[in-house]
């Protein structure tokens, strides 16, 4: 089932509240980012300072160059997915296992410069695959379609994994991207940024949905 996941990318506590009202009232799942400045260019808001409605699922993406020491908030926010770099330091196996164990669903993010033979030794850890395709850090900007390629050959290596898109999906793209076998739709400007982000979102539900037999 396809997915459209709004992101929220703030750098400070009154961006995150004014970006996650304006689309929490219409989305059912939603993509934190977050990012320590050092594996990002840029700093957002601290996890000391998130929060969601309860009935909202929400996967936090961790543009953090060491993820593993926030584990023990990662564990006290209990979000529905936390995605860690493929490129970050540390024991990516132990805290997968952790997350796993604490309920939380665990997903390994890939850059464009990282291949996807290079995860396919931990995909039995994880249970989503994110593919950057983006500027990191940043809303907009022109995806690399050539990530596609990723996507499909993990859907081949794994049909019932997961797999999400993070970078540039605008009503131009989203069939082809989902045609490759992403699920999950993450999107920044294109819905942040419209007049009407809920009608925004419909347009990329319609047009995802459109694509599945």
């Amino acid at each position: 089932m396809s997915v459209v996941c709004p992101t929220v990318l703030a750098q400070n506590p009154h961006d995150f509240r004014q970006q996650l009202e304006r689309v929490s009232h219409f989305a059912e799942r939603i993509q934190i980012d977050v990012a320590d400045g050092r594996f990002a260019s840029n700093k957002t808001v601290e996890l000391k300072h998130l929060w969601w409605p309860e009935n909202l699922l929400v996967d936090l993406h961790m543009m953090y160059l060491d993820p593993a020491r926030e584990l023990d908030r990662l564990l006290k926010l209990k979000p529905h997915l936390v995605i860690v770099h493929a490129e970050a330091e540390g024991n990516f196996a132990a805290m997968a296992t952790t997350l796993r164990d604490a309920g939380i669903k665990v997903g390994v993010a890939l850059l464009q410069k990282t291949s996807a033979e290079s995860v396919k030794p931990v995909l039995d850890l994880v249970d989503h695959v994110l593919i950057f395709a983006g500027t990191l850090g940043h809303f907009g900007g022109h995806p690399d379609m050539r990530m596609l390629e990723k996507a499909r050959a993990i859907r081949q290596w794994n049909p019932a994994l997961e797999i999400g898109w993070d970078g540039g999906v605008s009503d131009l793209n989203i069939a082809d991207i989902a045609a490759a076998g992403v699920d999950v739709f993450n999107v920044g400007g294109y819905i942040q940024h419209a007049a009407d982000p809920s009608h925004a979102y419909a347009i990329l539900n319609s047009l995802a949905l459109g694509t599945q037999t």
